[in-house]
Protein backbone atom coordinates (compact mmCIF):
# COMPACT_ATOMS: atom_id res chain seq x y z
CA UNK A 1 0.00 0.00 0.00
CA UNK A 2 3.00 2.15 0.76
CA UNK A 3 4.03 2.05 -3.06
CA UNK A 4 0.77 2.92 -4.25
CA UNK A 5 0.27 5.79 -1.89
CA UNK A 6 3.75 7.11 -3.45
CA UNK A 7 2.65 6.25 -6.92
CA UNK A 8 -0.64 8.29 -6.26
CA UNK A 9 -2.92 5.01 -7.05
CA UNK A 10 -4.46 4.59 -3.32
CA UNK A 11 -7.06 7.14 -4.15
CA UNK A 12 -9.62 4.60 -4.98
CA UNK A 13 -11.96 2.00 -4.08
CA UNK A 14 -12.04 -0.25 -6.41
CA UNK A 15 -9.18 -2.86 -7.93
CA UNK A 16 -10.45 -1.88 -11.04
CA UNK A 17 -10.89 1.77 -11.30
CA UNK A 18 -8.41 3.86 -12.66
CA UNK A 19 -6.13 6.25 -10.80
CA UNK A 20 -6.41 10.20 -10.96
CA UNK A 21 -4.93 11.06 -14.73
CA UNK A 22 -5.34 7.41 -16.12
CA UNK A 23 -7.39 7.22 -19.30
CA UNK A 24 -8.45 3.87 -20.45
CA UNK A 25 -8.85 3.32 -24.40
CA UNK A 26 -8.76 0.76 -26.94
CA UNK A 27 -7.02 0.01 -30.23
CA UNK A 28 -9.09 -0.66 -33.28
CA UNK A 29 -9.13 -4.66 -32.72
CA UNK A 30 -10.07 -4.27 -29.61
CA UNK A 31 -7.47 -4.41 -27.23
CA UNK A 32 -7.41 -1.79 -24.26
CA UNK A 33 -4.43 0.41 -23.11
CA UNK A 34 -4.13 3.09 -20.46
CA UNK A 35 -2.60 6.34 -21.08
CA UNK A 36 -1.01 8.62 -18.12
CA UNK A 37 -1.75 12.01 -18.94
CA UNK A 38 0.69 13.06 -16.18
CA UNK A 39 3.20 10.50 -17.17
CA UNK A 40 3.32 11.22 -20.78
CA UNK A 41 2.77 7.23 -21.33
CA UNK A 42 0.69 4.46 -22.52
CA UNK A 43 0.75 0.53 -21.35
CA UNK A 44 -0.67 -2.24 -22.02
CA UNK A 45 -1.00 -3.34 -18.60
CA UNK A 46 -3.77 -2.01 -15.79
CA UNK A 47 -1.82 0.38 -13.86
CA UNK A 48 -3.29 -0.81 -10.38
CA UNK A 49 -3.90 -4.86 -11.51
CA UNK A 50 -1.10 -5.09 -14.00
CA UNK A 51 -3.48 -7.09 -16.14
CA UNK A 52 -4.27 -6.76 -20.01
CA UNK A 53 -7.88 -6.37 -21.44
CA UNK A 54 -9.59 -6.60 -24.49
CA UNK A 55 -13.31 -5.26 -25.99
CA UNK A 56 -15.37 -9.20 -26.22
CA UNK A 57 -16.92 -9.72 -29.45
CA UNK A 58 -18.83 -7.39 -32.03
CA UNK A 59 -20.02 -3.41 -31.15
CA UNK A 60 -23.40 -3.14 -30.17
CA UNK A 61 -26.08 -3.50 -32.62
CA UNK A 62 -26.54 -0.50 -34.55
CA UNK A 63 -22.85 0.76 -34.14
CA UNK A 64 -20.22 1.17 -36.32
CA UNK A 65 -16.32 1.84 -36.21
CA UNK A 66 -15.05 4.96 -38.33
CA UNK A 67 -12.73 7.42 -38.71
CA UNK A 68 -12.93 10.95 -38.71
CA UNK A 69 -11.02 13.93 -40.41
CA UNK A 70 -8.16 14.17 -38.30
CA UNK A 71 -8.02 10.28 -38.34
CA UNK A 72 -9.27 9.98 -34.41
CA UNK A 73 -11.49 6.59 -34.09
CA UNK A 74 -14.59 7.67 -33.49
CA UNK A 75 -17.89 5.43 -32.95
CA UNK A 76 -20.79 5.90 -34.54
CA UNK A 77 -24.71 4.76 -32.91
CA UNK A 78 -26.85 4.76 -35.79
CA UNK A 79 -29.76 4.17 -34.15
CA UNK A 80 -29.85 6.98 -31.74
CA UNK A 81 -27.92 8.87 -34.34
CA UNK A 82 -24.65 10.55 -32.05
CA UNK A 83 -21.28 9.67 -32.18
CA UNK A 84 -18.47 9.37 -29.06
CA UNK A 85 -14.80 8.49 -29.15
CA UNK A 86 -15.25 5.73 -26.30
CA UNK A 87 -15.57 1.85 -27.65
CA UNK A 88 -18.94 1.09 -26.08
CA UNK A 89 -17.56 -2.52 -25.40
CA UNK A 90 -15.34 -0.89 -22.87
CA UNK A 91 -17.54 -1.22 -20.21
CA UNK A 92 -17.50 -5.07 -21.15
CA UNK A 93 -13.73 -5.58 -21.16
CA UNK A 94 -12.72 -8.91 -20.23
CA UNK A 95 -9.37 -10.32 -18.99
CA UNK A 96 -7.11 -11.46 -21.10
CA UNK A 97 -7.53 -15.46 -21.13
CA UNK A 98 -8.62 -18.39 -23.72
CA UNK A 99 -12.18 -18.23 -23.61
CA UNK A 100 -14.23 -21.28 -23.88
CA UNK A 101 -16.40 -22.13 -26.93
CA UNK A 102 -19.72 -20.92 -26.72
CA UNK A 103 -22.34 -24.14 -26.91
CA UNK A 104 -25.36 -23.00 -28.95
CA UNK A 105 -28.89 -24.75 -29.13
CA UNK A 106 -32.21 -24.32 -30.41
CA UNK A 107 -33.09 -21.09 -28.76
CA UNK A 108 -29.90 -19.44 -30.91
CA UNK A 109 -29.99 -17.24 -33.42
CA UNK A 110 -27.80 -16.62 -36.71
CA UNK A 111 -26.49 -13.13 -35.44
CA UNK A 112 -25.34 -15.02 -32.67
CA UNK A 113 -23.87 -17.64 -34.13
CA UNK A 114 -21.82 -14.99 -36.47
CA UNK A 115 -21.11 -12.89 -33.57
CA UNK A 116 -17.42 -11.63 -33.99
CA UNK A 117 -16.94 -12.95 -37.45
CA UNK A 118 -15.95 -10.81 -40.62
CA UNK A 119 -17.53 -11.62 -43.92
CA UNK A 120 -16.09 -8.53 -45.66
CA UNK A 121 -14.40 -10.70 -48.21
CA UNK A 122 -16.42 -13.05 -48.60
CA UNK A 123 -19.50 -13.59 -51.70
CA UNK A 124 -22.46 -15.55 -50.50
CA UNK A 125 -25.74 -16.75 -53.02
CA UNK A 126 -28.71 -17.87 -51.13
CA UNK A 127 -31.53 -19.35 -53.21
CA UNK A 128 -34.84 -18.70 -51.79
CA UNK A 129 -33.87 -15.95 -49.99
CA UNK A 130 -36.51 -13.45 -49.83
CA UNK A 131 -38.69 -15.02 -46.82
CA UNK A 132 -38.35 -16.91 -43.92
CA UNK A 133 -34.71 -18.99 -43.00
CA UNK A 134 -33.60 -17.88 -46.33
CA UNK A 135 -34.10 -13.78 -45.32
CA UNK A 136 -32.42 -14.73 -42.13
CA UNK A 137 -29.56 -16.17 -43.37
CA UNK A 138 -29.21 -13.44 -45.84
CA UNK A 139 -29.60 -10.47 -42.97
CA UNK A 140 -27.58 -12.27 -40.64
CA UNK A 141 -24.22 -12.44 -43.17
CA UNK A 142 -25.28 -8.82 -44.58
CA UNK A 143 -24.77 -7.38 -41.19
CA UNK A 144 -21.59 -9.48 -41.13
CA UNK A 145 -20.17 -7.29 -44.35
CA UNK A 146 -20.54 -10.16 -46.47
CA UNK A 147 -21.48 -9.25 -50.33
CA UNK A 148 -25.19 -11.56 -50.50
CA UNK A 149 -26.96 -12.38 -53.68
CA UNK A 150 -30.58 -13.50 -53.32
CA UNK A 151 -31.76 -15.95 -56.04
CA UNK A 152 -35.30 -15.76 -56.10
CA UNK A 153 -38.12 -16.77 -58.69
CA UNK A 154 -40.05 -13.95 -57.82
CA UNK A 155 -37.44 -10.74 -58.41
CA UNK A 156 -40.14 -8.06 -57.10
CA UNK A 157 -40.13 -9.45 -53.42
CA UNK A 158 -35.93 -10.60 -54.04
CA UNK A 159 -35.08 -6.59 -54.28
CA UNK A 160 -37.88 -5.67 -51.70
CA UNK A 161 -36.16 -8.02 -49.12
CA UNK A 162 -32.92 -6.53 -50.55
CA UNK A 163 -33.98 -3.21 -49.23
CA UNK A 164 -35.57 -4.00 -45.91
CA UNK A 165 -32.07 -4.91 -44.88
CA UNK A 166 -30.37 -2.38 -46.72
CA UNK A 167 -32.30 -0.06 -44.40
CA UNK A 168 -31.07 -1.93 -41.23
CA UNK A 169 -27.97 -0.70 -42.62
CA UNK A 170 -26.90 1.92 -44.38
CA UNK A 171 -23.51 0.00 -45.79
CA UNK A 172 -24.97 -3.27 -46.48
CA UNK A 173 -24.11 -5.44 -49.49
CA UNK A 174 -27.07 -7.40 -51.08
CA UNK A 175 -28.75 -7.29 -54.01
CA UNK A 176 -30.86 -9.67 -56.05
CA UNK A 177 -30.59 -11.90 -59.09
CA UNK A 178 -34.04 -13.50 -61.34
CA UNK A 179 -33.39 -17.52 -60.73
CA UNK A 180 -36.46 -20.02 -61.16
CA UNK A 181 -35.55 -23.42 -59.89
CA UNK A 182 -38.85 -24.33 -61.85
CA UNK A 183 -36.88 -23.81 -64.85
CA UNK A 184 -33.82 -25.23 -65.85
CA UNK A 185 -33.50 -22.88 -68.88
CA UNK A 186 -33.87 -20.19 -66.12
CA UNK A 187 -30.92 -21.64 -63.76
CA UNK A 188 -28.70 -21.99 -66.78
CA UNK A 189 -29.18 -18.07 -67.36
CA UNK A 190 -28.65 -17.75 -64.14
CA UNK A 191 -25.33 -19.38 -64.00
CA UNK A 192 -24.16 -17.44 -66.90
CA UNK A 193 -25.02 -14.07 -66.05
CA UNK A 194 -23.11 -14.94 -62.49
CA UNK A 195 -20.13 -16.35 -64.00
CA UNK A 196 -19.86 -13.05 -66.38
CA UNK A 197 -19.97 -10.48 -63.26
CA UNK A 198 -16.33 -12.61 -62.42
CA UNK A 199 -17.74 -12.49 -59.13
CA UNK A 200 -16.18 -15.58 -56.50
CA UNK A 201 -18.67 -17.71 -54.46
CA UNK A 202 -17.71 -18.56 -51.49
CA UNK A 203 -20.79 -19.68 -49.79
CA UNK A 204 -23.58 -21.18 -51.71
CA UNK A 205 -26.70 -21.96 -49.70
CA UNK A 206 -29.37 -23.98 -51.45
CA UNK A 207 -31.86 -23.03 -49.60
CA UNK A 208 -35.32 -22.78 -51.66
CA UNK A 209 -37.84 -25.16 -51.35
CA UNK A 210 -41.99 -26.14 -51.92
CA UNK A 211 -44.05 -28.37 -50.10
CA UNK A 212 -47.74 -29.67 -49.87
CA UNK A 213 -47.94 -28.37 -52.93
CA UNK A 214 -51.00 -29.69 -55.67
CA UNK A 215 -48.98 -32.17 -58.51
CA UNK A 216 -47.91 -30.21 -61.77
CA UNK A 217 -45.07 -30.38 -63.83
CA UNK A 218 -42.62 -27.45 -64.74
CA UNK A 219 -41.79 -26.70 -67.91
CA UNK A 220 -39.27 -29.18 -68.54
CA UNK A 221 -41.57 -31.71 -68.12
CA UNK A 222 -40.63 -33.18 -64.52
CA UNK A 223 -42.65 -33.29 -61.27
CA UNK A 224 -42.20 -29.57 -59.80
CA UNK A 225 -41.85 -30.40 -55.91
CA UNK A 226 -38.42 -32.67 -57.07
CA UNK A 227 -37.35 -30.29 -59.48
CA UNK A 228 -37.36 -27.05 -57.18
CA UNK A 229 -36.43 -28.91 -54.50
CA UNK A 230 -33.51 -31.04 -55.69
CA UNK A 231 -32.56 -31.15 -59.13
CA UNK A 232 -32.96 -26.89 -59.96
CA UNK A 233 -29.81 -26.73 -57.11
CA UNK A 234 -28.13 -29.90 -58.62
CA UNK A 235 -28.12 -28.04 -62.19
CA UNK A 236 -26.95 -24.62 -59.97
CA UNK A 237 -23.96 -26.43 -58.27
CA UNK A 238 -22.93 -28.00 -61.14
CA UNK A 239 -22.98 -24.83 -63.46
CA UNK A 240 -21.61 -22.40 -60.84
CA UNK A 241 -19.13 -25.58 -59.74
CA UNK A 242 -15.77 -24.31 -61.66
CA UNK A 243 -16.41 -20.18 -59.74
CA UNK A 244 -16.50 -22.29 -56.65
CA UNK A 245 -12.98 -24.07 -57.37
CA UNK A 246 -11.33 -20.94 -57.69
CA UNK A 247 -12.78 -19.23 -54.97
CA UNK A 248 -11.75 -21.94 -52.43
CA UNK A 249 -11.79 -22.41 -49.54
CA UNK A 250 -15.66 -22.43 -50.43
CA UNK A 251 -18.62 -24.09 -49.24
CA UNK A 252 -22.00 -25.51 -49.90
CA UNK A 253 -24.97 -25.98 -47.67
CA UNK A 254 -27.66 -27.57 -48.91
CA UNK A 255 -30.66 -27.59 -46.34
CA UNK A 256 -32.51 -30.23 -46.25
CA UNK A 257 -34.84 -32.21 -43.16
CA UNK A 258 -35.50 -35.10 -40.90
CA UNK A 259 -38.34 -36.28 -42.80
CA UNK A 260 -35.80 -37.54 -45.30
CA UNK A 261 -36.08 -40.36 -42.99
CA UNK A 262 -39.59 -40.57 -43.81
CA UNK A 263 -38.73 -42.30 -47.08
CA UNK A 264 -36.88 -44.18 -49.27
CA UNK A 265 -36.25 -44.60 -53.57
CA UNK A 266 -36.52 -48.58 -53.52
CA UNK A 267 -39.06 -50.62 -55.66
CA UNK A 268 -40.94 -53.57 -54.64
CA UNK A 269 -37.58 -55.79 -55.41
CA UNK A 270 -34.98 -53.09 -52.81
CA UNK A 271 -34.06 -51.82 -56.38
CA UNK A 272 -33.67 -47.77 -56.64
CA UNK A 273 -36.67 -47.02 -58.66
CA UNK A 274 -35.93 -43.21 -60.06
CA UNK A 275 -39.40 -42.57 -61.54
CA UNK A 276 -40.51 -42.46 -57.65
CA UNK A 277 -38.77 -39.20 -58.39
CA UNK A 278 -40.95 -37.62 -61.17
CA UNK A 279 -44.32 -39.52 -60.04
CA UNK A 280 -47.77 -39.81 -62.54
CA UNK A 281 -50.13 -37.78 -60.98
CA UNK A 282 -52.33 -40.74 -59.87
CA UNK A 283 -48.89 -41.82 -57.50
CA UNK A 284 -48.36 -38.40 -56.77
CA UNK A 285 -48.34 -36.96 -52.42
CA UNK A 286 -46.89 -33.98 -52.15
CA UNK A 287 -45.73 -35.32 -48.81
CA UNK A 288 -43.57 -37.94 -49.81
CA UNK A 289 -42.18 -36.17 -52.65
CA UNK A 290 -41.29 -33.61 -50.65
CA UNK A 291 -38.94 -35.83 -48.18
CA UNK A 292 -37.95 -38.14 -51.24
CA UNK A 293 -36.38 -34.80 -52.71
CA UNK A 294 -35.04 -34.12 -49.16
CA UNK A 295 -33.49 -37.86 -49.45
CA UNK A 296 -31.58 -37.15 -53.04
CA UNK A 297 -30.29 -33.37 -51.17
CA UNK A 298 -28.53 -35.11 -48.75
CA UNK A 299 -26.96 -38.19 -50.33
CA UNK A 300 -25.99 -35.46 -53.59
CA UNK A 301 -24.32 -32.89 -50.91
CA UNK A 302 -22.70 -36.80 -49.55
CA UNK A 303 -21.11 -36.96 -53.00
CA UNK A 304 -20.29 -33.62 -53.73
CA UNK A 305 -18.57 -33.35 -50.59
CA UNK A 306 -16.62 -36.47 -51.72
CA UNK A 307 -15.53 -34.77 -55.11
CA UNK A 308 -15.02 -31.04 -54.38
CA UNK A 309 -13.48 -31.54 -50.82
CA UNK A 310 -9.93 -32.10 -52.23
CA UNK A 311 -10.00 -29.20 -54.14
CA UNK A 312 -11.48 -27.11 -51.17
CA UNK A 313 -14.81 -26.81 -51.72
CA UNK A 314 -17.08 -28.59 -48.51
CA UNK A 315 -20.25 -29.27 -49.04
CA UNK A 316 -22.42 -30.07 -46.09
CA UNK A 317 -26.49 -30.88 -45.64
CA UNK A 318 -28.39 -29.52 -42.51
CA UNK A 319 -31.61 -29.82 -41.17
CA UNK A 320 -32.74 -26.22 -39.91
CA UNK A 321 -34.71 -27.55 -36.88
CA UNK A 322 -38.16 -29.03 -35.65
CA UNK A 323 -40.94 -26.88 -34.53
CA UNK A 324 -40.13 -23.73 -36.55
CA UNK A 325 -43.63 -21.63 -38.16
CA UNK A 326 -42.03 -20.71 -42.18
CA UNK A 327 -44.36 -20.17 -44.74
CA UNK A 328 -43.13 -23.24 -46.64
CA UNK A 329 -46.37 -24.91 -46.21
CA UNK A 330 -48.81 -22.66 -47.67
CA UNK A 331 -50.04 -24.57 -50.86
CA UNK A 332 -51.36 -26.59 -48.99
CA UNK A 333 -54.50 -25.31 -46.69
CA UNK A 334 -54.60 -27.78 -44.27
CA UNK A 335 -51.40 -28.06 -43.68
CA UNK A 336 -51.22 -24.58 -42.81
CA UNK A 337 -54.24 -24.93 -40.69
CA UNK A 338 -52.10 -27.65 -38.74
CA UNK A 339 -49.33 -25.32 -38.97
CA UNK A 340 -51.37 -22.24 -37.48
CA UNK A 341 -52.68 -24.21 -34.57
CA UNK A 342 -49.48 -25.84 -33.54
CA UNK A 343 -48.12 -22.09 -33.71
CA UNK A 344 -48.10 -21.18 -30.05
CA UNK A 345 -45.00 -23.88 -29.91
CA UNK A 346 -42.80 -23.38 -32.59
CA UNK A 347 -40.18 -20.98 -32.91
CA UNK A 348 -41.16 -17.86 -33.56
CA UNK A 349 -40.44 -16.63 -36.80
CA UNK A 350 -40.71 -13.10 -36.77
CA UNK A 351 -39.27 -10.03 -35.19
CA UNK A 352 -41.73 -7.25 -34.28
CA UNK A 353 -38.59 -4.09 -35.10
CA UNK A 354 -38.50 -5.19 -38.56
CA UNK A 355 -40.43 -8.28 -39.48
CA UNK A 356 -37.45 -10.71 -40.52
CA UNK A 357 -37.38 -13.96 -40.33
CA UNK A 358 -35.75 -15.06 -37.16
CA UNK A 359 -35.96 -18.97 -36.87
CA UNK A 360 -33.62 -22.13 -38.28
CA UNK A 361 -30.65 -20.06 -39.54
CA UNK A 362 -28.27 -21.00 -36.86
CA UNK A 363 -27.76 -24.15 -38.91
CA UNK A 364 -25.79 -22.07 -41.81
CA UNK A 365 -22.64 -20.42 -40.07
Amino acid sequence: MAALKFAGMDDTDSEDELPPGWEERSKKDGWVYYASHDGMKTQWEHPKTRKKKRCAGDLPYGWEQETDEKGQMIYVDHINKRTIYFDPRQAFTVEDMVLKPKRYDGNTAALEILQGRDFSDKVVLITGGNSGIGLETARSFTLHGAHVILACRNLSRASKAASLIQQEWHKARVEAMMCDLASLRSVREFTESYKARKLPLHILVCNAAVCTRPWSLTEDGLESTFQICHLGHFLLIQGLEDVLRRSAPARVVVVTSESHRFTDLLDSCAKVDLALLSPQKKEYWSILAYNRAKLCNILFSNELHRRLSPHGVTANAVHPGNMMYTSIHRSWWLMTFLFSLARPFTKSCMTPLSGYSKCGAQTKS
